[in-house]
């Protein structure tokens, strides 16, 4: 019969109403698992909802694991446990602070080696990713905060759950421009955003920017253009467009000034020669919707491609080769001829993947055709031209 141990914990206890005890207290995460579980959400072989945790999400728990073993790791919100009335807290005294609601002291959790898990005296209510990351990384010990209260009742945990995981998110674009300024290491689908977000605020700031303040943020509700379309449209160019040229052999920088330079360049372009549909709502101009601002911006990359040997490139030159292309765009008014069949409205064309290739492609043939092809001699002879 395997041998009881207890685990001696110095805790704070802390009262919440008449009734309501939370316990405050580390310990390191890699014992953690010697006694707590996962109360696994499953159905019973009668169909009764079990559990109320869900499956491990695996690339979460490698983010956070590459995370702790960084040079300076911290997680500063704590995990939160359940116990059950197997565990016992001994207060350090028989009286709570002068402030009425806390009192330090020991917890007492009792546990065996190899114990079953639903043996175990605690359930994993939040915090399961990162008790996995630390279970799971080379670090020999990584000590974690912890809030735990005591109940045998599994609705209780089940409340619980539900309570702290039903708080809302950060909105997105709330994270996009705080992201601007953190320096350390982040999830990876953050710090693949970290650097275009930076452009972004640039662009929305800079004095002479054709952008300055029209992309819609936090702190710039009344700009017109969605942030995640110019991030978008940021994304791509640095991922195989021109701003890939002045990209850091990581990803994660680069050179900030010419970067900006050519934005600026090309999408002051855009606005000398489509100005009837710059700076409008995207009710009013499809211009400035997501799907022109995504298909415009795979213009500028064929754009600079095409004269990849400049070492400047000017707004004047971006102007000469948009302005052919006004008689084939139909941004405030008319329809888009996009071939056989597929003639829309203006303001027919979503922020759609389907609709984004289909304007994307439209405009790139076109770019060739009215453009590229009918300046190049080559290009010419082998149309037949």
């Amino acid at each position: 019969m395997a041998k009881t141990r207890e685990l001696r914990l110095p805790a704070l206890q802390v009262k919440q109403g008449p009734k309501r005890m939370l316990y405050v207290f580390s310990v390191d995460g890699k014992l953690v698992h010697r006694f707590s579980t996962i109360s696994r959400v499953r159905r019973d072989e009668e169909g009764e909802l079990r559990g109320y945790q869900r499956p491990e999400v695996l690339s979460h728990i490698d983010e956070i694991k590459r995370f702790i073993e960084g040079p300076s790791p911290m997680i500063p919100n704590a995990v939160v446990l359940a116990f059950n009335s197997s565990v016992h807290f001994d207060p350090a005294g028989s009286e709570f602070h002068p402030e009425g609601y806390s009192r330090p002291g020991t917890l007492r959790i009792p546990f065996e080696e190899d114990m079953l898990d639903e043996d175990k005296p605690a359930f994993v209510v939040d915090g399961q990713q990162r008790l996995a990351a630390v279970r799971d990384s080379s670090l020999d010990s990584f000590p974690l905060s912890v809030v735990a209260f005591i109940t045998d009742d599994v609705s209780e945990q089940t409340d619980q759950f539900i309570l702290v995981n039903s708080t809302k998110p950060l909105a997105k674009g709330l994270v996009y421009e705080l992201l601007p300024n953190t320096e350390s290491r982040l999830p990876s689908s953050l710090l693949k955003k970290r650097f275009p977000s930076q452009l972004l605020n640039i662009l929305n700031a800079k004095r002479h920017s054709p952008f300055r303040g029209l992309i819609q943020t936090p702190t710039n509700p009344s700009g017109i253009i969605k942030d995640n379309s110019i991030l978008r449209m940021l994304e791509n160019s640095l991922n195989e467009g021109v701003l890939y040229r002045f990209r850091s052999d990581d990803g994660a920088g680069g050179a900030i000034d010419p970067m900006v330079t050519i934005l600026c360049a090309y999408w002051g372009a855009v606005s000398d020669v489509f100005p009837e549909a710059w700076a409008k709502p995207p009710k009013k101009s499809r211009l400035m919707h997501g799907a022109g601002i995504l298909s415009m911006g795979l213009l500028m990359d064929t754009i600079a491609d095409r004269y990849r040997n400049r070492i400047h490139l000017k707004r004047e030159l971006f102007a000469q080769d948009l302005t052919p292309l006004k008689e084939v765009c139909r941004w405030t008014d008319g329809f888009w001829d996009l071939g056989p069949g597929q003639k829309l409205k203006w303001n027919e064309i979503e922020n759609t993947p389907s609709d984004i290739k289909q304007l994307s492609a439209y405009l790139l043939d076109k770019y060739k055709e009215l453009v590229w092809d009918a300046n190049h001699p080559s290009e010419r002879r082998a149309r037949g031209g």
